[in-house]
């Protein structure tokens, strides 16, 4: 009796491992001796970007037999130029099991064709396919051709970017403004462009290929610098928003609203100010940075944060740590009273002075705070000026009891305008400049004058979307007579009036 129970057993547990060994699906789907066949259905021949997601080609096949064993099938699909016996082959399937398909749409059968194959664009490449399918436990092979062709195109490029003067980076291709890849061949970019032109690039630092104005005012691919370079023109100082198809070859350039900087002023208050609200100045040439110039006396240190609106304590820009050191860049918006962390300014820090730069960009805030070490002497050049256009023999004004202020008093003829701190010979150093634009007449008042030191990293690093090296903003007299100018270089204003 025992023996009988015990051959029961063991013929139950052998069944249970023939049945964890098997593959229920082929033992199902077993048609005795089904033949493996592999079929092609082609949607696109010949390839188009523009549907660069369709589907080009699926490969179909039929289990093939297991010979009623019940045992898993592993199939290996390869795909290879026709007459080439499957060298070098693509195998998107390797030895897999219940895989009885495979779909490549154009833009992956296109690089297939292109990166694998060495394929040309617009010139058809036949391929064949080749199922194998293999037992397990069985040394059987069955196998499987079928053939298609397909055509492929050049696909274009994946980045682009903005050059020219009317764009934030000038007509540095080095720093050429990066736009945003939406799809293939679209992109977008949104942002202030000035009066002047602009090009795109496709590769950064590179001048061809780029793509240009089209005499039918469609985009133009120029391979070549001896092809033509024109440009589109922009007539209005804006925030635009720009989109480009280059797969239709459309652009359009677009004024619009865009993003705005949620405070039109903001007030340095703190310690050094008594609590009072002090107002900064907005960068001319980005609105969501604001600017001020201080001497902090000797012990005028201590706290300070920065208020949205004259006299309000809710809606504040604040440090994130509790007495923050003023080179602490991070910072936050805070809607109420708390938390109400502040930077700290030690009195072995005061006696100097400063010049700070408030980004308030939503999520992107930064407090940028360096002490401010002024310029010897500030010079005039231009061609309204006596000495003209000569840097190394430029017009010095005179130092005053202050040193950041300087005068002079002379003749001015008709012409440009602009005032170097250091005189560097390649033009590339520091400048204060027109503030309200290029060639506009001076109001005969204090006004804005604009900074710029072109060979400072701290300072063009203040500016996301800008390249500062390209702005060269002047300003013209047009009346000659004697004038008295005074410039102050830590508050950054200036003052030229006819006598």
């Amino acid at each position: 009796m025992k023996k009988y129970i015990y051959g029961i057993l063991t013929m139950l547990w052998c069944g249970l491992m023939t049945t964890a060994c098997s593959d229920n699906d082929y033992t199902e789907l077993d048609k005795g001796h089904d033949v493996l066949t592999l079929t092609a259905n082609q949607a696109a021949e010949v390839l188009n970007e523009a549907n660069h997601a369709s589907e080009a080609i699926t490969l179909n096949w039929t289990t093939g037999t297991n010979n009623g064993t019940g045992n898993r099938i592993y199939y290996t699909l390869e795909i290879a130029p026709s007459g080439s016996n499957f060298n070098n082959a693509y195998v998107p399937v390797d030895h897999e099991t219940q895989v009885y398909s495979w779909t490549a749409n154009q833009e992956s059968l296109n690089a297939l064709l292109l990166e694998k194959f060495g394929g040309a664009e617009g010139q058809s490449v036949a391929l064949d396919a080749r199922v194998t399918a293999m037992v397990s436990g069985s040394d059987e092979v069955q196998t499987s051709t079928a053939s298609f062709s397909a055509t492929p195109y050049t696909p274009v490029t994946t980045t682009l970017y903005l050059v020219g003067d009317a764009t934030p980076s000038g007509w540095d291709a080095a720093h050429a403004t990066e736009m945003k890849r939406t799809d293939n061949g679209q992109f977008t970019w949104e942002g202030n462009l000035r009066v002047g032109s602009f090009k795109f690039l496709t590769t950064l630092g590179e001048w061809v290929p780029s793509y240009n104005k089209g005499t039918d005012d469609k985009m133009v691919l120029r391979n070549s610098f001896d092809e033509p370079d024109e440009q589109w023109q922009v007539t209005e100082d804006h925030y635009y928003q720009v989109k480009v198809n280059l797969l239709t070859r459309e652009m359009s350039c677009v004024q619009t609203d865009g993003e705005a900087p949620r405070f039109d002023n903001l007030y340095f208050v703190g310690q050094p100010t008594g609590w009072g609200f002090v107002k900064m100045q907005k960068d001319p040439l980005d609105p969501f940075l604001f600017r001020y110039g201080r001497f902090f006396e000797s012990g005028n240190g201590g706290e300070f944060k920065f208020g949205t609106s004259e006299g309000a304590w809710e809606n504040m820009l604040k440090a994130t740590q509790p007495n923050a050191p003023y080179t602490d860049t991070s910072m936050a918006f805070i809607a109420g009273y708390d938390p109400d962390n502040k930077w700290f300014l030690q009195e072995s820090e005061t006696g100097k002075a400063y010049k700070i730069c408030v980004d308030i960009r939503s999520d992107k805030e930064r407090m940028m705070m360096r002490e401010f070490i002024p310029y010897e002497m500030i010079y005039l050049v231009g061609d309204a000026t006596p000495c003209g256009w000569d840097l190394g023999n430029a017009t010095a004004m005179t130092a005053t009891d202050s040193p950041y202020i300087f005068t002079w008093t002379g003749k001015l003829g008709t012409g440009e305008l602009k005032f170097s701190c250091d005189k560097r010979s390649d033009w590339n150093g520091a400048w204060l400049m027109n503030a309200y634009g290029n060639g506009v007449e001076p109001t005969g008042e204090e006004e804005r004058a604009m900074f710029i030191d072109k060979s400072d990293d701290y300072l063009k690093g203040q500016y996301l979307d800008i390249n500062i090296g390209d702005i060269d903003n002047k300003w013209r007299i047009m009346s000659a007579g004697t004038y008295t100018i005074t410039v102050n270089q830590l508050e950054e204003t200036v003052s030229i009036v006819k006598n």
